[in-house]
């Protein structure tokens, strides 16, 4: 059962969030009653729902790494895999999720290894499409550490290829975004690639 918490509708909303009386017209075009107990502090939890999932427009790269860059003298392959992340599909506002696996190779620095998460988050917490979330988070890294390559594969799940149209429940999408050696060294990218798991996203 969802937290119903009684108390939301007294909490002092944030001028960032959509109004909730928004919310409210939408649910009153189905003809349901929104006086009745379940759905008379929907709105504004809906309203703080759709703010959370939407934050990363309130961040930037900046804030998400902290300055969490450090010296090193590797130069091997730095990867990390199976990074969740959810977002929203910016056609049908249904949220899609899934999984990040990320590799990039230093020049000097390396990038704390939850700045990588926080950033996947950031941009996940947009309206978005998986294509463009791939390459946004490599292009990320890349900037803020000024490495000699980038490797992003997401695998994830979209709710309007599963609720909606084609009903497809098994279904789930690949992305990929190659910067630097990795694209334009095979070796490289394919010892990447061979290290990502099968994507087991449903």
């Amino acid at each position: 059962m969802c937290d119903s918490n009684s108390n939301v509708v007294n909490e002092k909303l944030d001028p960032q969030l959509p109004s909730p009386d928004l919310y409210a017209k939408l649910i009153a075009s189905t003809g349901e009653d929104l006086s009745r107990p379940g759905l008379l502090d929907t709105p504004t939890r809906a309203s703080k729902a759709f703010g959370y999932l939407t934050q990363g427009y309130h961040q930037t790269l900046q804030e998400v790494s902290n300055n969490a860059v450090f010296p090193t003298d590797n130069s091997e392959l730095v990867l990390v895999h199976n990074i969740e992340f959810y977002s929203l599909c910016e056609h049908h506002l249904l949220p899609f999720h899934g999984v990040a696996h990320v590799g990039y190779l230093p020049d000097g620095k390396v990038l704390g290894l939850s700045k990588i998460a926080r950033i996947i988050d950031m941009y996940a917490r947009r309206l978005q499409i998986q294509e463009n979330l791939t390459k946004q988070v490599a292009e990320a890294i890349s900037e803020i550490t000024d490495c000699r390559g980038v490797a992003v594969v997401m695998d994830a799940s979209h709710m309007c290829m599963m609720m909606r149209g084609v009903s497809k429940q098994l279904s789930s999408t690949r992305t990929t975004s190659m910067l630097g050696e990795f694209e334009t060294n095979m070796q490289v990218r394919n010892e990447f690639l061979a290290s990502v798991p099968a994507s087991k996203i449903f």
